[in-house]
C-alpha cells in the first residue's frame, strides 16, 4: 500500500500550486496532492490550515479513513507538519524524503531529508487483519 501512495504523489511532481487545487496535472494543494496519493475520494473543501488547530486537522484526516501511527513511519505516510505559528501543512513520506505542494516554488516537489518543519502527526490508512473486521 506504501508504494502505491508514494508512485500516486509521484505522478503529481511538477503540477502547479494553486490553493484549493484538485487536478493532478493542472494544479493542486497540499490537501489535494494528498488526496490524490491516499486515494481519498471526497477531500475536504473550504478549509484553511492558517489558523486551524493539529487536533480539528487531525479529526479532518481520520474522518478521511486514515489513524494516527506511531511505529516511527513508513513511506507513504502522511505528514502533518507544523510549517509556522499556526499554519499547518501535509506532506507524503518518501523513502527519499518527501512529497508535498510547496507554494513558494509554485509546484509539487520531492524533497529529500526530513522535513524542515516539525512533524505533528504521521498518519495512513489502517490495515486489516486477516480474520479480522
Amino acid at each position: 500500500m506504501s508504494g502505491a501512495v508514494v508512485a500516486r504523489a509521484r505522478r503529481c511532481l511538477g503540477t502547479a500550486f494553486r490553493g484549493h487545487g484538485r487536478r493532478p496535472g493542472e494544479a493542486l494543494d497540499c490537501v489535494g496532492l494528498a488526496a490524490f496519493a491516499l486515494a481519498v475520494p471526497d477531500p475536504p473543501g473550504g478549509y484553511a490550515l492558517r489558523g486551524g488547530g493539529a487536533a480539528g486537522a487531525a479529526a479532518a484526516i481520520g474522518a478521511a479513513g486514515l489513524a494516527p501511527v506511531r511505529d516511527g513511519g513508513l513511506p507513504g505516510d502522511l505528514l502533518l507538519l507544523a510549517t509556522g505559528p499556526h499554519q499547518l501543512h501535509l506532506a507524503i513520506a518518501s523513502a527519499a524524503g518527501f512529497i508535498h505542494a510547496d507554494a513558494g516554488l509554485g509546484r509539487v516537489v520531492e524533497v529529500p531529508g526530513p522535513p524542515p518543519w516539525p512533524v505533528i502527526g504521521r498518519f495512513r490508512r489502517a490495515t486489516r487483519r486477516a480474520g479480522g473486521g
